[in-house]
């Protein structure tokens, strides 16, 4: 598993195929919040699941592809 403490506000999040997915807001238990300013995820908060975290550096890296994290992403409205 990835080294999730490395992971910080405003950390671009990236899939697998290099594309962006969002922009983290904050990390809530085993899941980071994406921003819901983010173009990629308007108006809603979006999480991502640890699992499917690769590997975290200057940007946060999937272990899937942009569409796939899209389409299995809660929502939360708020």
């Amino acid at each position: 598993m990835a080294d999730t403490a490395k992971i910080r506000e405003h950390m671009e999040v990236l899939g697998s195929d290099g594309q962006h997915v969002g922009t983290v807001d904050k990390v809530e238990g085993q899941r980071i919040k994406l921003t819901k300013s983010d173009p990629a995820a308007p108006d809603d908060h979006r999480f991502i699941h640890f699992d499917s975290i690769a590997s975290v550096d200057t940007s946060v890296h999937l272990n899937r592809t942009a569409a796939q994290a899209k389409d299995e992403w809660g929502i939360a409205k708020v």
